[in-house]
Protein backbone atom coordinates (compact mmCIF):
# COMPACT_ATOMS: atom_id res chain seq x y z
CA UNK A 1 0.00 0.00 0.00
CA UNK A 2 1.18 3.66 -0.76
CA UNK A 3 2.89 5.19 2.30
CA UNK A 4 1.39 8.46 1.65
CA UNK A 5 -1.51 8.86 4.26
CA UNK A 6 -3.02 12.11 3.27
CA UNK A 7 -6.72 11.66 2.78
CA UNK A 8 -8.21 12.16 -0.77
CA UNK A 9 -11.01 13.20 -1.85
CA UNK A 10 -13.37 11.45 -3.53
CA UNK A 11 -14.49 12.34 -7.33
CA UNK A 12 -17.58 14.32 -7.16
CA UNK A 13 -20.46 12.93 -8.97
CA UNK A 14 -21.24 13.93 -12.24
CA UNK A 15 -22.45 17.31 -12.59
CA UNK A 16 -21.47 18.69 -9.01
CA UNK A 17 -18.20 20.57 -10.24
CA UNK A 18 -19.36 23.86 -8.57
CA UNK A 19 -19.49 22.14 -5.36
CA UNK A 20 -15.52 21.13 -5.45
CA UNK A 21 -15.23 24.65 -7.04
CA UNK A 22 -16.76 25.85 -3.73
CA UNK A 23 -14.61 23.70 -1.84
CA UNK A 24 -11.16 25.31 -3.50
CA UNK A 25 -12.48 28.87 -2.39
CA UNK A 26 -13.25 27.67 1.13
CA UNK A 27 -9.74 26.31 1.26
CA UNK A 28 -8.33 29.10 -0.32
CA UNK A 29 -9.82 31.52 2.21
CA UNK A 30 -8.72 29.48 5.37
CA UNK A 31 -5.07 29.35 4.14
CA UNK A 32 -5.41 33.67 2.93
CA UNK A 33 -6.61 34.22 6.66
CA UNK A 34 -3.55 32.14 7.89
CA UNK A 35 -1.17 33.54 5.73
CA UNK A 36 -2.10 37.18 5.35
CA UNK A 37 -0.43 37.33 2.44
CA UNK A 38 -1.64 36.43 -1.23
CA UNK A 39 2.06 35.91 -2.81
CA UNK A 40 2.71 33.16 0.02
CA UNK A 41 -0.94 30.99 -1.26
CA UNK A 42 0.56 27.81 -3.64
CA UNK A 43 -2.17 26.28 -5.42
CA UNK A 44 -0.01 22.96 -4.09
CA UNK A 45 -1.42 24.07 -0.55
CA UNK A 46 -4.92 24.77 -1.53
CA UNK A 47 -4.90 20.74 -3.70
CA UNK A 48 -3.45 19.81 -0.22
CA UNK A 49 -6.30 21.27 1.97
CA UNK A 50 -8.74 19.96 0.28
CA UNK A 51 -7.55 16.45 -0.52
CA UNK A 52 -7.85 16.61 -4.09
CA UNK A 53 -5.41 16.75 -7.69
CA UNK A 54 -3.39 19.80 -8.79
CA UNK A 55 -5.59 19.69 -12.15
CA UNK A 56 -8.85 19.50 -10.50
CA UNK A 57 -8.14 23.22 -9.10
CA UNK A 58 -6.43 24.30 -12.66
CA UNK A 59 -10.00 22.82 -14.04
CA UNK A 60 -11.90 26.08 -12.01
CA UNK A 61 -8.80 28.90 -11.48
CA UNK A 62 -6.54 29.40 -14.62
CA UNK A 63 -4.10 30.73 -11.76
CA UNK A 64 -3.22 32.01 -8.20
CA UNK A 65 -4.68 35.45 -9.02
CA UNK A 66 -7.82 34.15 -10.23
CA UNK A 67 -8.27 31.92 -7.16
CA UNK A 68 -7.44 34.82 -4.73
CA UNK A 69 -9.59 36.83 -6.50
CA UNK A 70 -13.01 34.36 -6.15
CA UNK A 71 -11.66 33.96 -2.69
CA UNK A 72 -12.15 38.00 -1.76
CA UNK A 73 -15.26 37.74 -3.36
CA UNK A 74 -16.73 36.11 -1.48
CA UNK A 75 -15.13 36.67 1.95
CA UNK A 76 -16.36 40.43 0.65
CA UNK A 77 -19.93 38.81 -0.12
CA UNK A 78 -20.18 37.54 3.59
CA UNK A 79 -19.19 40.79 4.89
CA UNK A 80 -21.64 42.94 3.12
CA UNK A 81 -24.02 40.26 4.40
CA UNK A 82 -23.03 40.49 7.93
CA UNK A 83 -23.49 44.21 7.55
CA UNK A 84 -26.93 43.91 6.00
CA UNK A 85 -27.87 42.01 9.19
CA UNK A 86 -26.58 44.53 11.41
CA UNK A 87 -28.43 47.84 9.78
CA UNK A 88 -31.53 45.42 9.94
CA UNK A 89 -31.40 45.59 13.57
CA UNK A 90 -32.05 49.11 14.04
CA UNK A 91 -34.17 51.72 12.75
CA UNK A 92 -32.03 55.25 13.25
CA UNK A 93 -29.73 56.51 10.10
CA UNK A 94 -27.74 57.63 12.53
CA UNK A 95 -27.33 53.89 14.69
CA UNK A 96 -27.35 52.01 11.15
CA UNK A 97 -24.45 53.75 10.26
CA UNK A 98 -22.41 52.98 13.89
CA UNK A 99 -24.17 49.67 13.09
CA UNK A 100 -22.53 49.51 9.40
CA UNK A 101 -18.72 50.66 10.57
CA UNK A 102 -18.53 48.36 13.78
CA UNK A 103 -19.10 45.29 11.68
CA UNK A 104 -16.23 46.43 9.13
CA UNK A 105 -13.34 46.60 12.48
CA UNK A 106 -15.19 43.55 13.71
CA UNK A 107 -14.91 41.61 10.89
CA UNK A 108 -11.46 43.08 10.55
CA UNK A 109 -10.11 41.80 13.39
CA UNK A 110 -12.06 38.25 13.46
CA UNK A 111 -10.18 37.60 9.63
CA UNK A 112 -6.84 39.64 9.52
CA UNK A 113 -5.27 37.85 7.19
CA UNK A 114 -8.37 38.26 4.68
CA UNK A 115 -8.28 41.76 5.36
CA UNK A 116 -4.84 42.39 4.27
CA UNK A 117 -5.13 40.59 1.68
CA UNK A 118 -8.53 42.62 0.37
CA UNK A 119 -6.89 46.09 1.13
CA UNK A 120 -2.63 45.52 1.41
CA UNK A 121 -2.02 42.86 -1.07
CA UNK A 122 -0.08 43.33 -4.55
CA UNK A 123 -3.54 42.06 -6.34
CA UNK A 124 -5.50 45.12 -5.30
CA UNK A 125 -2.77 46.72 -7.73
CA UNK A 126 -2.94 44.69 -10.61
CA UNK A 127 -6.67 43.41 -10.77
CA UNK A 128 -9.79 44.56 -10.80
CA UNK A 129 -11.93 44.35 -7.54
CA UNK A 130 -15.18 45.89 -8.86
CA UNK A 131 -17.30 44.00 -5.98
CA UNK A 132 -15.88 46.42 -3.40
CA UNK A 133 -16.96 49.44 -4.75
CA UNK A 134 -20.86 47.76 -3.66
CA UNK A 135 -19.42 48.49 0.39
CA UNK A 136 -18.63 52.12 -0.54
CA UNK A 137 -21.74 52.86 -2.42
CA UNK A 138 -23.48 51.43 0.81
CA UNK A 139 -21.89 53.30 3.01
CA UNK A 140 -22.15 56.80 0.91
CA UNK A 141 -26.01 56.37 0.67
CA UNK A 142 -25.95 55.57 4.79
CA UNK A 143 -23.96 59.03 5.02
CA UNK A 144 -26.18 60.75 2.83
CA UNK A 145 -29.32 59.23 4.98
CA UNK A 146 -28.17 60.42 7.98
CA UNK A 147 -27.98 63.96 6.06
CA UNK A 148 -31.79 63.76 4.68
CA UNK A 149 -32.94 63.54 8.24
CA UNK A 150 -31.08 66.40 9.24
CA UNK A 151 -28.78 64.08 12.02
CA UNK A 152 -25.46 65.39 10.68
CA UNK A 153 -24.47 68.68 8.74
CA UNK A 154 -25.30 68.65 4.88
CA UNK A 155 -22.58 67.76 2.68
CA UNK A 156 -20.83 66.07 0.15
CA UNK A 157 -21.67 62.04 1.21
CA UNK A 158 -19.01 60.57 -0.95
CA UNK A 159 -16.20 62.77 0.42
CA UNK A 160 -17.31 62.13 3.70
CA UNK A 161 -17.65 58.70 3.18
CA UNK A 162 -13.77 58.74 1.39
CA UNK A 163 -12.40 60.41 4.77
CA UNK A 164 -14.34 57.37 7.20
CA UNK A 165 -13.14 54.93 5.49
CA UNK A 166 -9.47 55.90 5.13
CA UNK A 167 -9.89 56.88 9.02
CA UNK A 168 -11.32 53.42 9.92
CA UNK A 169 -9.25 51.39 7.36
CA UNK A 170 -5.91 53.04 8.71
CA UNK A 171 -6.94 52.66 12.40
CA UNK A 172 -7.69 48.78 12.00
CA UNK A 173 -4.62 48.36 9.95
CA UNK A 174 -2.06 49.70 12.22
CA UNK A 175 -3.58 47.58 14.83
CA UNK A 176 -3.40 44.21 12.91
CA UNK A 177 0.15 45.51 11.87
CA UNK A 178 1.28 46.88 15.06
CA UNK A 179 -0.61 45.09 17.50
CA UNK A 180 0.15 46.40 20.91
CA UNK A 181 -1.14 47.68 24.32
CA UNK A 182 -1.27 51.53 23.57
CA UNK A 183 -4.08 51.85 21.01
CA UNK A 184 -7.23 52.94 22.21
CA UNK A 185 -10.07 50.50 21.94
CA UNK A 186 -11.31 50.58 18.46
CA UNK A 187 -15.38 51.44 19.10
CA UNK A 188 -14.02 54.90 20.69
CA UNK A 189 -11.90 55.89 18.21
CA UNK A 190 -14.35 55.16 15.71
CA UNK A 191 -16.67 57.33 17.67
CA UNK A 192 -14.15 60.33 17.34
CA UNK A 193 -14.23 59.32 13.77
CA UNK A 194 -18.13 60.05 13.73
CA UNK A 195 -18.17 63.08 15.28
CA UNK A 196 -15.23 64.75 13.37
CA UNK A 197 -15.24 63.58 10.07
CA UNK A 198 -19.26 62.60 10.07
CA UNK A 199 -21.01 65.48 12.32
CA UNK A 200 -22.63 63.42 14.65
CA UNK A 201 -23.63 65.05 18.08
CA UNK A 202 -21.29 63.63 20.50
CA UNK A 203 -23.89 63.99 22.82
CA UNK A 204 -26.55 62.22 21.63
CA UNK A 205 -26.17 61.24 18.35
CA UNK A 206 -29.04 63.06 16.84
CA UNK A 207 -28.63 66.47 15.45
CA UNK A 208 -26.10 68.31 13.34
CA UNK A 209 -22.99 69.12 15.49
CA UNK A 210 -23.15 72.64 16.46
CA UNK A 211 -19.74 74.89 16.41
CA UNK A 212 -18.49 76.07 19.62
Amino acid sequence: MPSDTTTRRGRNPRGHGGRLREEIVDAAIRLLDELGDDQALSMRAVTREIGSAATSVYLHFADRDALVLAALERYHAELVRAIDEAVAAVDDPVEQLRARIRVLGDWAYRHPGMYKVLHESTLNQRADMAFKQELTERTAAAIRRCMDAGLVPVDDPVSVMLDLRAAVHGAVSMRLNEPGPNWPPLADQIERFFVKLVGIDPTSGNGPRRAS
